[in-house]
């Protein structure tokens, strides 16, 4: 049986919202259940191509961390290219190179002020514990956080 096919999500933000706002951001394998991001290789890639757009200004990653079958980051992004793009060309890139498998979209939600992005960071931070793949969560070795400060500009 076919499964009803979902419209895609603009992933942009209205006008209205402040640039440099920090995003939820859940992206998941298109086959959830196996490991597929949580080991040598391809969680290393994921990482590293984090880092990298980072590094380079494509986006200001708070924080991402990998579990088996889905990811969640906390990212602003420049008004160009933008999210959807951004992370477009970033999950292209992990599909080519390293054969990861994406669900054809992404969600996301805007964090509205630093409560809600407090909040977000510590649920990220306690999903593999309450997964029970480690005891406290600073064991968790799948993660990605800068602790530089934030870059100059985004956009």
């Amino acid at each position: 049986m076919d499964r009803p096919k979902r419209a895609r999500l603009p992933h942009e933000a209205p006008w209205w919202v402040p640039e440099g706002s920090f995003f939820f951001i859940t992206i998941n394998c298109a086959t959830r259940g196996p490991n597929q991001l949580c080991r040598a290789g391809p969680g290393d890639a994921v990482l590293a191509a984090a880092a990298h757009n980072h590094n380079k200004l494509a986006w200001h990653c708070r924080l991402m961390l990998l579990m088996p079958d889905h990811l969640h980051a906390i990212i602003a992004f420049p008004p160009a290219p933008g999210m959807k793009k951004a992370v477009e060309n970033w999950k292209h890139y992990l599909a080519t190179h390293q054969k990861i498998d994406w669900q054809r979209d992404f969600f996301d939600h805007r964090l509205r002020d630093h409560h809600e992005i407090e909040k977000k960071i510590s649920y990220i931070l306690m999903n593999p514990v309450r997964r029970e793949l480690c005891e406290r969560a600073e064991d968790w070795p799948w993660i990605y956080r800068p602790l530089d400060r934030p870059p100059p500009m985004l956009g």
